[in-house]
Parts: structure tokens; sequence; C-alpha cells
């Protein structure tokens, strides 16, 4: 996925060194949404510990240099620090090598002999049999899924308009009449000022996004113009 990239058209002022806003498609959006599903310990990880803001990359550390005798015998560190995010289905195409490790698309359930309970773990032992292990395994086959006429597209929303992604990384439809009052709201004077350029996210522009997003206000500028100060 190193090759995984999402293009998307900036609006810039060069006046004021500055991305008014963004034209981009549904992976750019998807892309965007998916971060909200990020767990805090998976964010950690990519981000490293020593870019990230406030305590939370001791707690991470903590964590990981915690001996396992400390550990609840049911526990896993790497519940923790590897936790796998939640929305898993059609994941967008950036990050998906650091944020995730591969996962079965089918998860396996264990009965013993009697067949009366089931578990995920073949290490457990059936309550009704008496120390006989639950190691047999069956299929689950699950139910149809809804609306599976209505698109097949993935990921979060359509594909079937052009969003607008301002710097500060609100997201909404765009439309002429939008992109009109955008720019009165910005007071852009010089209108020769404004240029448009077409930019190719890839997953390190990604990371650099992620990073950005929990340190300023001014995220789009700030990564494909370089301007910390925002």
């Amino acid at each position: 996925m190193e090759n995984s990239k999402v293009s998307l058209k900036l609006l810039i002022d060069r006046s004021s060194h500055k991305v008014l806003f963004a034209e981009a498609g549904k992976e750019f959006v998807d892309f965007l949404f998916y971060l909200l599903a990020l767990p805090v310990g998976t964010v950690i990880r990519l981000l490293t510990k020593k870019c990230m803001v406030g305590c939370l990359g001791n707690l991470y550390d903590s964590v990981e240099n915690l001996s396992e005798i400390y550990i609840q015998p049911d526990k896993d560190k790497d519940s923790l620090l590897k936790p796998e995010p939640t929305w898993l289905n059609q994941v967008p195409l950036l990050l998906t090598n650091e944020s995730q490790t591969p996962i079965s698309s089918e998860k396996k359930y264990y009965i013993c002999s009697c067949r009366r309970y089931i578990s995920d773990d073949t290490t457990t032992i059936c309550p009704s049999c008496r120390g006989q292990y639950m190691n047999s395994e069956v299929i689950y086959i699950a139910p149809p899924a809804a609306n599976t006429s209505s698109s097949n597209e993935g990921g979060f929303v359509k594909g079937v308009v052009t969003y607008m992604v301002m710097d500060d990384l609100e997201v909404k439809p765009m439309s002429t009449i939008s992109c009109i009052t955008l720019i009165n709201k910005f007071n852009v004077s010089d209108m020769g000022a404004l240029e448009e350029k077409v930019v190719d996210m890839t997953m390190a522009e990604g990371l650099e996004l992620l990073k950005a997003s929990l340190q300023s206000k001014a995220v789009l500028t700030s990564v494909f113009l370089g301007n910390t100060r925002a």
C-alpha cells in the first residue's frame, strides 16, 4: 500500500500563503472520517510517542514497559498497544499498512461434543462436560446484509458528489454558491492571487495530516504548504 495515493484540488490564496479549501472525492473524505475510528493506541503508534502532545505517549510507554506478571492472565498488552479499529470493512487506502494488522475475514467458533455451548477460544473448557475443551470448529453463517442492492462503493460517504474540505477539516458537499460564499468570507480582494493546485496525498502526507489534525486549526495549509505556524 506504499504506492496508494488520493488526489485533491487545493484553492490557495498566495497573498496569505493559505489553503482556503480543497475539492475532494469520496476517497479523501472516507480517509478523514476513518481517522475518527482509529483507537488512541493506534494513533500513538502511527505518530510515534515523541510526536504526541501531552502525556498519552507516557501512558503508552507505561503499558509497553509493564512486566507481564502484572497483567491479568486473560488480558493482552497488544489490546491496548495495537488495538484493532472498529471500522474494518472497506478501509480507505491511506494508513492501512500501519493502522491495522491482517485480519481474517471469518471469525472462528468452537464447540465440544455436547454442542450446548459455543466459544471463540479453543482453550475454553465446556461448563457442561467437565474438563473437555471446546475445540471442534463450527462454521458461522452471517445473515444477508441489508440494502445489498443500494451501493457497493464501500467506505463511508457516497461518491456521487464532490466534497469541500476546509483548512480546519470541516467537510461539506460542494456547490458553486458555497464556493462564492467562502471566498467572500475570507475577504479575498485580489482574485488573481488565487491558485488551484492538484496534489497527491500518499501515506506520508496521511500521517502528517493525522499529526496536524491534533495540533492545528489549519491542517491543509500545514501539510501541503509547509506553514508550521498555522
